[in-house]
C-alpha cells in the first residue's frame, strides 16, 4: 500500500540580521544584552548553517553594520531605502534559487523595520521564527506589541538559546562543544 502523505522536502534556513547600525542602537532599550544575543546566534550559526543576510537602513545616513556584528564567513548585504528587507529582489532571488523556507530573523528596531519585513514575508509563504530577545526597540512597549503583532500573523516566536539548540538538533554533533561554549558565555 503507498503512503498517501505527500512527503516534505527539507527545509532551509536563512539568518536575516536586520539593520543592526550604531545611529539604530544608541537608544535602543536593553541593548547590551541583545547584542550578546545575536553575537551569539551569528556565532553558532556560522558554525551550524549558512545562508546570512545583513541589511543595512539608509547606510549613508544612519552608518554601517557594527563591524563586531558583521558575519566571519560569506554573506549577503542588503541596502535598503523602504523599511521592509522583503522589498528586495536580490533577496528574493537568492531565497528562491537556494530554496530557502524559514527565515530567523533579529536586529533593530522590532516595530518598524523587523514587523515590516516579518509581515511581508509572512505574506510571501515563508516560515519566520522571530528571535525576540535579539532584537528591541526604543520603547518596551512598542517591541512587546510588535511581537504579539507578527505572532498574530502567524511568525514564530522564540528565543536565541532556544533557536540555537534546534538549529543544533543533537548533542552528538561534533560542533556542539563550541555551540556549548557560546551558550555558556
Amino acid at each position: 500500500m503507498k503512503n498517501s502523505l505527500k512527503e516534505k522536502s527539507p527545509t532551509k534556513n536563512a539568518l536575516l540580521i536586520i539593520d543592526i547600525q550604531e545611529k539604530i542602537i544608541a537608544p535602543i532599550h536593553n541593548k547590551d544584552s541583545i547584542i550578546e544575543n545575536i553575537q551569539k546566534l551569528l556565532n553558532a550559526y556560522q558554525i551550524l548553517d549558512e545562508n546570512i543576510f545583513v541589511s543595512e537602513q539608509n547606510p549613508i545616513k544612519l552608518g554601517r553594520t557594527l563591524p563586531n556584528l558583521l558575519p566571519k564567513v560569506s554573506f549577503n548585504k542588503i541596502q535598503k531605502m523602504d523599511f521592509s528587507i522583503a522589498s528586495s529582489k536580490d533577496l528574493l532571488d537568492e531565497l528562491n534559487c537556494k530554496k530557502i523556507t524559514n527565515l530567523i530573523v533579529c536586529g533593530f528596531e522590532t516595530h518598524i523595520c523587523i514587523q515590516q519585513s516579518v509581515l511581508e514575508l509572512l505574506e510571501r509563504g515563508f516560515e519566520v521564527l522571530v528571535i525576540s530577545d535579539a532584537m528591541g526597540s526604543r520603547k518596551n512597549l512598542d517591541h512587546q506589541i510588535s511581537l504579539q503583532r507578527m505572532l498574530q500573523k502567524g511568525a514564530i516566536i522564540t528565543t536565541t538559546e532556544s533557536i540555537i539548540f534546534e538549529i543544533c538538533k543533537t548533542s552528538d554533533r561534533k560542533e556542539f562543544k563550541e555551540i556549548r561554549n557560546i551558550i555558556k558565555n
